[in-house]
């Protein structure tokens, strides 16, 4: 525990640093030249120094490649912090979040949220969230993937919490299929109420796209419904052992 402590202490340092040091000049190059693809990459390159510190790991076991080929909604139960990051540089190279509006408070790294796509999502204000799941969708339409916590904020327990309906809509929308993720070790990382996240290896499991193409939002319900059980039926497989696709 006081080693994990120790590890953990260094990797906020560290990343904070990182953070205040590129975020700026990647901003600012986003900005000028357009260069989003830039801010991706030093994402992904702060994601990886932090996990590495920590001793985060991940196993991505998918049946079939994963459809990087076109605009799709990640769909992912929640059991800590470690989740959003780590899904992030697992899924996709130019992974987009609706994250809380809660993290613009953070305003180095709202800002480079925003400027990279990213979309905050305000679930106090119906009308804040409504436009956002808009955006969503009409970014999802310019080709965008977007990654989804349905649950709204961490389970604690492996019971999944009820499913919230925006991201769905934002996927009907967008008539963009629905990818279902289930994420096992999280909690084991990282406990609720904690700052200490734990050496782990994290099982990431990648069902096949349920497709939204003719679908209403009068049947989100039956969308949702097919998406949980299809994510439930994966933490029940349990976690893996490491293979060649681990991470590090």
């Amino acid at each position: 525990m006081f080693v994990a402590a120790i590890r953990s202490f260094l990797a906020y340092v560290a990343v904070s640093l990182y953070v205040l040091i590129v975020a700026p000049p990647g901003m600012l190059a986003a900005i000028l030249f357009g260069w989003k693809q830039h801010l991706y990459v030093l994402g992904h390159l702060g994601v990886r120094l932090g996990s590495a510190l920590c001793g985060i790991k991940y196993t991505v076991i998918s049946a079939q490649p994963l459809p990087l080929d076109r605009a799709a909604v990640y769909c992912a139960n929640h059991q800590s912090n470690v989740d959003p990051p780590i899904l992030f540089d697992a899924l996709h190279p130019r992974m987009h979040i609706l994250f809380k509006a809660e993290l613009n408070a953070i305003p180095v790294l709202a800002r480079a949220f925003r400027i990279g796509g990213f979309i905050p999502v305000d679930r106090r204000h119906k009308e804040a969230a409504l436009r956002s799941i808009e955006a969503g969708a009409a970014s999802i339409r310019a080709g965008n993937s977007f990654l989804i916590f349905p649950e709204g904020t961490r389970s604690r327990t492996d019971e999944l919490l009820p499913f919230k309906k925006g991201g769905f809509v934002m996927a009907i929308k967008a008539q963009a299929p629905i990818v279902p993720v289930a994420i096992q070790g999280g909690r084991e990382a990282m406990q609720r109420g904690s700052r200490v996240i734990r050496p782990v290896t994290l099982t990431i499991r990648v069902g096949e796209p349920i497709e939204t193409a003719g679908i209403g939002l009068g049947q989100r319900d039956l969308l949702i419904e097919q998406v949980r059980a299809r994510i439930i039926e994966m933490m029940a497989e349990g976690p893996s052992p490491r293979t060649d696709a681990d991470n590090g």
